[in-house]
């Protein structure tokens, strides 16, 4: 039986280069998809403004912007 946590916010394997910078940002980039799914659900149900929403998201975004650049994910993709 899975338990709550696992159900409600499941974690995908990651197949990228293994550094501990490249994991901890897909971490954060599947909990930004995560929450976004839940805010547009709450937005298509009318439970949020869609304003609301789209700050939210936008919020979100640049929180994992600053999260990939604190991490310095990408900057050299060619570097071993």
């Amino acid at each position: 039986m899975l338990d709550k946590s696992s159900f409600l916010y499941p974690k995908c394997r990651y197949y990228g280069d293994v550094k501990p910078e490249n994991l901890v940002f897909d971490a954060n980039l599947q909990e930004f998809a995560h929450r976004v799914g839940y805010i547009s659900a709450l937005a298509t149900n009318g439970k949020i403004p869609l304003a609301q929403a789209i700050s939210e998201i936008e919020l979100l975004w640049e929180k994992l912007e600053k999260s990939k650049k604190e991490l310095g994910v990408g900057e050299h993709p060619f570097a071993a």
